[in-house]
């Protein structure tokens, strides 16, 4: 099967982080592999993100991008043969395995002595440890997202004869769905026997590489090479590596179409940029190659565009930086906030000036100012509210009625953008591609008007965000929610006609709120359009 999007179809998860997350419905019965391609076993090579990485970047294994080969079967074969085709696999390409770990069970799950046994008969042995039981954390995986397939692992270790020992192989036998529960205590999760045994198998490319050819790190692999020759030799090693990396994650981004932003996959694709940029700049200043050796890395237009606009910023922030005479981690967080300098860079514009600024003290300022925001974010009632006037607290109201309306005669596909109110009108800013018929318009308004006739309750329970996100709370999701929210709905019951999160103020009644016209509709960006509207 050929590799999935790096943009996953699960809402859960931001990237594509395994081989078997387009497969997910055969695991759990959803969808039949023999009528879609054929086959109860399939194999394919598999483009990642991981984020969780990104600050490991820059050691002999990490990679924030990396290609997954894997093996699947859905009920088509089981433990057995995959670890026997596994070792068969390996020593086909004289790959020695150093060791395997196998899962050593817990409180829920028995240990898995059938994987356990087959090894055994493959030659492997605690006695001599290249047989080794391991906890949950290292030997069970999964889910991908907030629920799915999961089950213990058993995993092969390689790479001895080059100095370290490093997982290449990650065998995961799904016999499991994980899923959330909402009880009357808040979430629970919850494990349930699938009916048919998976077979999920993951092995880092770029891993396999390094053993195969027996190189130090992945870095000297021919994957690797052709990348490292173009990066300037004045750069240390742990710099080259992450340029390396990154560009290698950028490319893939911008290829499947994602485009640097300030929210989810744009904004990691900017940080990624800014880091490379600010080395490539760094450089310059301090007199090394001046060429631009990252365009020879990176020929798409988006990311020249990006460094650009950065580079501007850039200038600006060393200029400020130069004002400052002893750079602690509150003027850190500043540099950062407004200009966009990161704390390794920082570092190394000037040692002496930032000797006494550290890594945690500069994550700690951060934490605080992001609890703030939240915090300034909920008094401020996140809504672009001008005051919180009887008039203005109304039209706010009106807003989540106008949502529901939307989507109830557009789509599900409408969700907020952005809104604006003050004591006059509404603003409000939404998800749709096609300009509004006079006959949607007029649909929403006889909708937002027959809930206030019927004069319903409107009412708010505070939960915690999962609890919001269970029961399909309507929300602008890139906003930094705290773990708890407000959930405002209108109606109770069969009347339920909205529920979102909200920071505040509402009234108490639909019937308050007297006649609902829109006055505009308009197109306020690509796929989004604007609607104004007032209370008469």
């Amino acid at each position: 099967m050929p590799s999935s999007s790096l943009l996953p179809t699960d809402p859960s998860v931001l990237f594509t982080t395994a081989g078997m997350q387009q497969f997910k419905p055969y695991y759990i019965g959803q969808a039949d592999p023999e009528k879609d391609f054929g086959a109860k076993n399939t194999v394919s090579c598999q483009k990642c993100i991981r984020t969780s990485d990104i600050e490991e970047v820059g050691d002999e294994s990490h990679l924030t991008f990396f290609e997954m080969l894997g093996n699947f079967s859905f009920g088509g074969y089981g433990k057995k043969e995959a670890i026997k085709l596994a070792k068969e696999f390996l020593d086909s390409i004289n790959v020695k395995i150093d060791y395997v770990t196998v899962f050593e069970g817990d409180n829920e799950i028995l240990r898995d002595e059938e994987s356990a046994e087959i090894w055994r008969d493959l030659g492997f042995s605690e006695k001599d440890g290249t047989l080794r039981f391991e906890n949950k954390k290292e030997n069970f995986w999964g889910p991908t997202g907030n629920e799915g397939p999961c089950g213990p692992t058993t995993e092969i270790y390689a790479g001895a004869e080059q100095g370290q020992s490093i997982e290449i192989w990650n065998i995961v036998f799904n016999e499991y769905f994980y899923s959330n529960v909402l009880q009357n205590n808040g979430i629970a999760g919850q494990l349930k026997k699938l009916e048919k045994l998976g077979i999920d198998t993951g092995m880092g490319l770029e891993r396999l590489a390094k053993v195969s050819q027996k190189t130090e790190t992945i870095f000297e692999t021919d994957l690797f090479l052709p990348i490292m020759k173009q990066i300037p030799a004045e750069l240390d090693e742990k710099k080259k590596r992450i340029i390396a990396d990154h560009s290698r994650a950028i490319n893939a981004l911008i290829a499947d179409g994602v485009r640097p932003s300030n929210k989810e996959q744009g904004y990691v694709l900017r940080r990624l940029m800014r880091r490379i940029v600010a080395y490539e700049f760094l450089l310059a200043c301090a007199g090394g190659s001046k060429k631009d050796f990252l365009g020879k890395l990176i020929k798409y237009e988006t990311f020249e565009e990006e460094k650009n606009k950065f580079l501007e910023t850039l200038q600006k922030g060393i200029a400020e930086y130069g004002k400052i005479k002893d750079v602690n981690a509150e003027k850190a967080f500043y540099l950062y906030q407004s200009f966009g300098l990161p704390f390794d860079i920082l570092k190394e514009l000037d040692p002496e000036k930032t000797k006494n600024l550290k890594q945690e003290d500069f994550e700690q300022e951060l934490k605080k100012h992001q609890e703030l925001s939240r915090t300034a974010s909920a008094g401020m009632f996140k809504g672009g509210l001008a005051d919180t006037s009887e008039a203005v607290t109304k039209l706010h109201t009106a807003a989540h009625l106008m949502l529901a309306g939307l989507r109830k005669v557009l789509g599900g596909h409408v969700v907020q953008k952005g809104s604006n109110i003050t004591a006059e009108r509404l603003r409000f800013d939404f998800s749709h591609s096609e300009r509004m018929t006079s006959e949607q318009i007029k649909d929403v308004e006889n909708f937002v008007n027959d809930i206030i006739k019927k004069d319903l309750p409107v009412w708010f329970e505070e939960m915690s965000l999962e609890n919001a996100r269970k029961i399909n709370a309507m929300g602008v999701f890139e906003s930094k929610y705290g773990q708890n929210v407000k959930v405002y709905f209108v109606g109770k019951g069969k009347e339920n006609v909205s529920c979102e999160i909200c920071g505040g103020p509402h009234v108490e009644r639909t019937g308050a709120l007297g006649h609902f016209k829109i006055t505009e509709e308009e197109s306020s960006s690509s796929g989004g359009r604007r609607i104004k509207a007032v209370l008469e």
